[in-house]
């Protein structure tokens, strides 16, 4: 007598062949192009700068050239920022300290253009040195590193002591830079822990030298960074290094 032939589906990762086969038949339903459309919310209108340097309609200029009164004294807070004016420039003063925006800001699009002194004394960290503080505490290096030596994660651009620059596209001294720099605040939980650290983008004249970068703290000179609870919003600052470093055009957009 001979024994009949059962045929039985074989599982191929848990699902057997006559289940697979179905679920290769079955196609998904076809969709007007208007199912994956929306018109909500739309983007407010923004008015863009005369040039790629200029403010556009909703920035909060702190610095157009014409006074000081957007800074104070880093010091104490509320003194007068005790830096020089001269033809519309900003110029550190040696000696009066360091300067921070009235206004505080987290998570921001700053533009800042500065130019190294054309006088050239010492080199490495002593050369046109300055450096532009986001929240006061996470310093995006300003130096005059053109054709200066120094460490990497310390020359212009860098992240100070934590990330170098990708390239180097300074300007001569005397010539004119621009900052531009997109930043993510961080954020702490109720007990002060970080549930999400802060990350910077730095562009310098237009290239791109800083790539979403990750902030293990704030800046330090000597040591390892560590976050410590803070504000959501704080004060920029510019620092006084001891060199005649100057400023102009500087804006922030709150994102």
């Amino acid at each position: 007598m001979k024994k009949q032939l059962v045929a039985i589906p074989f599982l191929v990762a848990g699902l057997s062949v006559c289940s697979l086969t179905q679920a290769q038949d079955q196609t998904p339903p076809k969709l007007p192009p208007q199912a994956t459309e929306f018109y909500t919310p739309v983007p407010p209108k923004v008015t863009p700068g005369a040039n790629n340097t200029a403010p556009p309609s909703d920035a909060i200029v702190i610095f157009d050239g014409s006074n000081l009164n957007g800074f104070v004294s880093a010091r104490d807070g509320s003194s007068p920022a005790a830096w020089t004016l001269e033809n519309g420039e900003l110029v550190v003063a040696k000696g009066k300290g360091d300067i921070q925006s009235k206004l505080a800001f987290g998570d921001a699009q700053y533009h800042v253009e500065w130019s190294a002194p054309t006088e050239i004394v010492g080199e490495g960290q002593g050369r046109g040195n300055s450096g532009f503080f986001l929240m006061g505490i996470y310093e995006v290096q300003i130096l005059d590193s053109y054709e200066s030596k120094t460490y990497t994660n310390g020359q212009a651009g860098s992240i100070y002591k934590q990330h170098p620059p990708l390239v180097n596209p300074l300007r001569a001294p005397g010539e004119w830079n621009y900052y531009d720099i997109i930043f993510k605040a961080p954020r702490f939980d109720k007990n002060g822990m970080v549930t999400s650290p802060a990350t910077v983008t730095v562009l310098i004249n237009g290239v791109l030298v800083q790539n979403n970068v990750i902030l293990k703290g704030p800046t330090e000179y000597i040591g390892i960074p560590n976050y410590k609870a803070h504000a959501e919003e704080l004060p920029i600052k510019l620092q006084d290094h001891g060199n005649p470093v100057r400023f102009r055009n500087i804006w922030v957009r709150p994102l």
